[in-house]
Order: structure tokens, then sequence, then C-alpha cells
């Protein structure tokens, strides 16, 4: 770069290091980088997580489905012993 001052004298500027710029853009890159993994990473977290609640979900559903039938299969048990009593205590 060059620049002329008021009485004509000419300077000639040079950086201090090869290129500042291109070195930052460089680090800069390398950082964007590392977040994208980092985020890739939470990302598949966050899916293997959401994984992992749905199968809880499912087990608490075929729980709760498991404990309703034993209730109707209690009650359908106590309703057949009732009609044996019955039927015995006529005989």
């Amino acid at each position: 770069m060059s620049f002329q001052t008021a009485n004509n004298n000419t300077f000639t500027t040079a950086p201090t290091s090869p290129n500042p710029y291109i070195s930052r853009k460089l680090n800069n890159m390398d950082q964007a980088q590392v977040m994208k993994r980092e985020r890739e990473d939470w990302t598949r977290l966050y899916h293997k997580t959401l994984k992992g609640i749905k199968v809880m979900i499912d087990v608490q559903r075929m729980t709760k489905d498991i404990k309703k039938l034993a209730e109707e299969t209690n009650t359908i048990l106590t309703e057949i012993e009732g009609t044996i009593l019955m039927a015995s205590n006529n005989n």
C-alpha cells in the first residue's frame, strides 16, 4: 500500500505477518468445524435420548395394559369361584 504526504514523499507500508486475515479465517474455519461436530454429537445424543424416552413410554403403556388385563382376569376368576361355590352349595 502506498500513500503520499503533503510534501510529495512516497511511503510504502507492509503487513507485519504474511497475511493475518488468512490465518484468522482458517482458525475460524477450524473452530466452525469443531462447533459443527459438537452440534452433531449433541443432535445424536438428543435423538438417542428421545428414543430412550419413547421406549420407556411404551414399556409403561404395556405395563398398564398388563395390569388392566390382570385385574379383569382376577374379576373373572372371582366370578367363576362364586359360581362354583353356588353350584356346590346347591348339590
